[in-house]
């Protein structure tokens, strides 16, 4: 005969599958809030390689949307590894992510240095209306999707009219070459930076995403500014950084994503591995802009 369940028992069970704002996590480990109209997304950079690593991150990430219901997901280049083909975009993209696409969670792509930018700025799924860099609003966030490999005058100029421009409580640029970096494969881009920080600062952008390095790696603010470095949804380099001041931690051992969520004045972030591992959470409030003047000149 099956006993009534212990009382306790059950109480314990409905913890661990209600998240702090009473939506069901199916058990897994959420970090973020989930606060009501909250902007929720992912992030994730050098994914398309076709392989079963690439499916095994999508799969991951398919398992946290059923709990955190991200909207849209921020891509930082090299979305399409090898091949162009109406094949490589199925095997390195509309397969791996199809469980997303198919609940209408919509993907934001930037380009990196093994794209394509003649053919992926013109691919419907990947919401690039045919231009290498664009911008997009989702409720108090404004996001800039720039083209890192090919950064002219003209894209310089669209960037300062447009970041002048935004009534944006929160700005986040994301692009694929990092300006901050301790990775031994690639590094920072030393040149970008001189190109892109002048224009950061300026007009108070408080987020930026990059990839490019085959790794996870969070930078300590400078300038004010949060700086996140997701190269590994695809790639991965092991045993890859160094150890400097810039770093505040990085993980090098297995591939990852970013979910992302930010309410108001404050941005929760947590990094899942592929094998379902918070590797890094935590959460950085929106930066007045005396705060990053003060930053900047130091």
């Amino acid at each position: 005969m099956i006993g009534r369940p212990n009382s306790l028992a059950l109480l314990m069970a409905a913890l661990v599958v209600c998240s702090a704002s009473g939506e069901s996590n199916n058990g897994i480990d959420v970090r973020l809030p989930l606060q009501h109209d909250s902007v929720r997304f992912a992030v994730i950079g050098d994914s398309g390689t076709g392989q079963k690593d690439q499916y095994a991150v999508a799969k991951e990430m398919e398992i946290y949307h059923q709990a955190v219901r991200f909207d849209f997901v921020l891509m930082l280049g090299d979305n399409i590894y090898g091949g162009h083909s109406p094949r490589d975009f199925s095997q390195k993209f509309e397969l791996p992510y199809k469980a997303l696409l198919d609940t209408g969670v919509k993907f934001y792509a930037s380009l990196g240095n093994h794209d394509d930018p003649n053919i992926e700025r013109l691919y419907k799924p990947f919401n690039m209306n045919g231009e290498r860099y664009y911008n997009f609003k989702k409720g108090d966030v404004e996001f800039f999707a720039l083209d890192s490999t090919y950064m002219d005058p003209k894209q310089l100029t669209w960037l300062e009219q447009n970041l002048r421009s935004s009534k944006a409580r929160w700005k986040i640029c994301y692009f694929h070459h990092p300006l901050y970096n301790d990775g031994k494969s690639h590094g920072p881009d030393l040149d970008l930076r001189n190109q892109l920080t002048p224009l950061l600062k300026q007009y108070g952008v408080n987020v930026v995403f990059s990839g490019h390095e085959h790794a996870y790696e969070r930078i300590k603010p400078e300038d004010g500014i949060y700086y996140f470095i997701q190269g590994s949804s695809g790639k991965l380099v092991r045993n890859d950084f160094r150890r400097n001041d810039v770093m505040e931690t990085s993980f090098d051992r297995d591939r990852t994503f970013m979910l992302l969520e930010i309410d108001g004045d404050k941005l929760y972030f947590q990094t899942v591995s592929g094998s379902g591992q918070t590797v890094d959470s935590g959460q950085r409030n929106l930066q007045s802009k005396n705060a990053q003047a003060t930053a900047a000149g130091r």
